[in-house]
């Protein structure tokens, strides 16, 4: 048993073997079966592309699955998420997947809990699968990590992918710049302009405006941002000749991305979302005891 909670927990050689697990079933690899086991999807925050993944990854591994609902359940009488998980547990369940508001909610489960945990996000603080999708995309693209070049842009203090991401590209090899307003940095890192590096990237990846995670809302105003930290018509036609376009989405449209961007020649976001169902399940396969 193997907890996905944080990449940092993990090798590189690990994280190497999730890519290149769900990189073969991407290419058509025969999909191993995992009947008989049961996976539970308990998710406190709303979420699509996570949630309908891992189900979708579930689905083709053969597992069955029981998908918890917060409103319908006794969270809503104060049951602890400690209670709720060990319930599952002790009802038979061999997995679960979970998606919470409290950073490293995980802490206070492992200790006591004998199946694993797949993060499907957790505050502001990691989100290894997509993590793991962003890499993947990007391997399929280049085929390596070390040397590119990547400006992460947008609300990076709220969002877990960024955290993820930050560490791991870094581990990787890969040279990460940040642009954000100044609302949204945090203290520890360089912060640099979109336009003085948007021509040397290989990969720019833009972040969702998170506005349920702000006290006091957006200091700029969406044209503002737009004009500012988009990635508008105008700064897609000067990224350099093979660079990429990626957005962990949801993405608000003529805010963080133009609308005429989202799905031009470079963009590779829906890509990441195909990706996401390859990851979801090479995490799965490993995790819960089928040996490649």
């Amino acid at each position: 048993m193997k907890h996905l909670t944080r990449l940092s927990d993990f090798t590189v050689e690990e994280i190497m073997e999730i890519l290149e697990r769900a990189n073969r079933y991407a290419s058509g690899e025969t999909i191993p079966q995992l009947e008989g086991k049961v996976v539970a999807n308990l998710f406190f925050e709303p979420s699509t592309r996570t949630q309908y993944s891992f189900m979708m990854a579930e689905q083709k591994l053969g597992l069955k699955t029981m998908d918890f609902t917060a409103e319908t359940s006794s969270v809503q009488k104060g049951e602890t998420l400690y209670d709720t998980v060990k319930t599952f547990e002790a009802i038979g369940v061999d997995g679960v997947v979970i998606r919470h508001p409290q950073n490293n909610y995980f802490e206070e489960l492992i200790p006591n809990l004998n199946i694993p945990i797949f993060n499907g996000g957790d505050g502001s603080g990691n989100h290894p699968t997509q993590s793991l999708l962003d890499l993947l995309t990007i391997y399929q693209e280049y085929g390596k990590f070390e040397g590119l070049k990547i400006a992460i842009v947008g609300d990076i203090a709220h969002s877990r992918v960024a955290h993820t991401n930050i560490e791991v590209m870094n581990r990787l090899g890969m040279e990460v710049h940040l642009v954000a307003p100044e609302q949204f940095q945090e203290e520890g890192y360089a912060w640099e302009n979109l336009d003085d590096v948007l021509e040397e990237m290989d990969i720019i990846m833009l972040l969702r405006v998170q506005h349920e995670r702000h006290h006091g809302g957006m200091q700029l105003t969406k044209e503002e941002y737009h004009e500012q930290y988009g990635l508008t018509v105008e700064r897609e036609k000067r990224m350099k000749e093979g660079a990429i376009i990626m957005h962990p989405a949801p993405f608000n449209r003529g805010v963080e991305i133009a609308d005429d961007v989202v799905e031009c020649k470079r963009s590779r976001i829906f890509k990441q979302m195909s990706n996401g169902v390859f990851i979801r399940m090479a995490v799965l396969v490993g995790s819960l005891g089928y040996v490649d």
